[in-house]
């Protein structure tokens, strides 16, 4: 038995890669260590059954390591990707894990938000000036040359950033952040990230009903 992944399929679309961006990180990990992997797309509308039974909570990613032991979690499953297959090494410094850690939750408030004097556009900004001070002072990467898994754990974030922002709000991450803009175009043109995304317009159906609610 080799290495499985469960991902979630696109809105409408179940033979297609979704927008989940945990489920991107757990294969960019994949793909970053050349670990070959079958990918099972999940109609999280339509759960099967058989994918219940291995996620009672029917979420994804799970991941199967060979061993026919289904994991959740992509922070646990990257950890075990990493401890199974350690080269390249993808392990971030324990000073830098956290690094933009929190611009996830931010541009989420600030998409759904309706109000805009509710401090959640400022709230995004700030994330985003700190990240953009630590690759300027560290950068490239968050850990210098190498990419490692805080940038996994953040790319496909930053994307749903630049996708859903752009579209529902015609916001856009402020050109003098150019050490951000230049990580997100390096992080976004590597051929695991072109290889593990999803399509624009699944990635803006994914958000549509959470924005319009």
């Amino acid at each position: 038995m080799g290495v499985e992944v469960c991902v979630k399929a696109a809105v409408g679309h179940p033979d297609t890669l979704g927008d989940c961006p945990f489920s991107q990180r757990v294969l960019l990990t994949l793909e970053e260590k050349k670990v070959p992997y079958e990918m099972k797309l999940i109609d999280v509308q339509n759960k099967p059954d058989w994918f219940l039974k291995i996620s009672p909570e029917g979420k994804v990613p799970v991941f199967n390591g060979g061993d026919g032991k289904w994991i959740p979690d992509s922070d646990v499953i990257t950890q075990v990707i990493e401890e199974k297959y350690p080269t390249p090494s993808l392990v971030t410094p324990p000073e830098y894990a956290s690094v933009g850690s929190k611009i996830f939750s931010c541009f989420t408030t600030f998409l759904k938000s309706k109000d805009p004097n509710d401090g959640s556009e400022k709230a995004l900004l700030t994330e985003l000036q700190a990240l953009e001070e630590h690759l300027k002072a560290h950068g490239p990467f968050i850990n210098g040359q190498n990419i490692s898994a805080a940038d996994l754990s953040l790319a496909p974030k930053l994307y749903h950033l630049q996708v859903a922002l752009e579209h529902f709000k015609g916001w856009k991450i402020p050109e003098n952040l150019t050490n951000v803009h230049a990580y997100t175009e390096a992080l976004f043109s590597r051929e695991s990230f072109i290889k593990t995304k999803a399509a624009k317009e699944h990635l803006i159906a994914g958000w549509a009903p959470k924005v319009n609610a």
